[in-house]
């Protein structure tokens, strides 16, 4: 059966997150269903990363098998035309190896979490963006974000239901950007790893934000991730300002663009 990447975008917000659960709406059955809709059947896709309730994508990749061999630009428009009026889009698609696999394929993900800082409440990019109320000091921020770069064991900064077998993980950047946005001044914090643990990248964010308003010194949070202990951690931000931006392979499988 041939055998598709498919690179997703979306929109968080009405869904209970990327997996499908019983009579709760998900990414990954929406999908499912539109591909239903062209060939009659059971389909299951398979993502790189799962994304939580309100989390949105920009760059989300899954794999999927077909009974036709569809052009892929064909089989692009298809499933976008199926999955009107959720705010779900195949943004790419490609032809794959049998062998591919969105997930155990992938070498990084790499997440972006954007924070827009103002006291009038948010209206056009509401629930696309964490907005505080106060400054932030980006250097304090970095200094902090630096304190966590390398191998670690990193029980502070994820979820008590987190299924990982391991908390030892190897954060290879963050990177925080700052700029005048559509919505006022803007933060934009990126992150990259081979992969995270459940919660993680909005534990670390929400304890920067402490240190970026003053809460919390840079050192503090090397202090968290040496306590390896949950309670430490500063308070987890809201889902609504993190996007799966993007996942890396050793060769991309979309470098050949059906939109090219």
């Amino acid at each position: 059966m041939p055998r598709y990447a498919l690179k997703i975008e979306y929109n968080g917000a009405p869904f209970s997150g990327w997996q499908k659960q019983a009579e709760l709406p998900s990414v990954q059955r929406a999908i499912e269903i539109a591909l239903d809709r062209l060939e009659v059947g059971e389909h299951q896709i398979v993502a790189a990363g799962r994304t939580d309730a309100g989390v949105h994508a920009l760059g989300q990749v899954a794999h999927c098998e077909t009974t036709r061999n569809w052009a892929p630009f064909r089989l692009q428009e298809a499933v976008n035309f199926h999955l009107k009026p959720h705010p779900v889009a195949l943004v790419d698609v490609a032809q794959v190896a049998e062998d591919w696999h969105a997930r155990f394929s992938a070498k990084e993900r790499r997440y972006m979490f954007r924070i827009v800082m103002r006291r009038p409440p948010v209206t056009h990019e509401a629930g696309l963006v964490w907005q505080v109320k106060r400054p932030l000091d980006i250097e304090r921020m970095r200094a902090g974000a630096a304190e966590l770069i390398g191998h670690h064991d990193f029980t502070t900064f994820r979820s008590t239901i987190c299924q990982a077998k391991s908390p030892m993980k190897t954060l290879d950047e963050i990177r925080i950007e700052e700029f005048e946005g559509a919505s006022g001044p803007e933060m934009r914090l990126y992150v990259r790893a081979r992969s995270f643990l459940h919660n993680q990248v909005r534990s670390i964010v929400g304890t920067l934000e402490k240190v970026g308003v003053g809460a919390w010194e840079p050192e503090d949070v090397a202090k968290a991730l040496a306590a390896r202990d949950r309670a430490a951690c500063g308070p987890v931000s809201p889902p609504h300002g993190l996007y799966l931006a993007s996942v890396g392979y050793p060769e991309d499988p979309f470098a050949n663009s059906c939109n090219d």
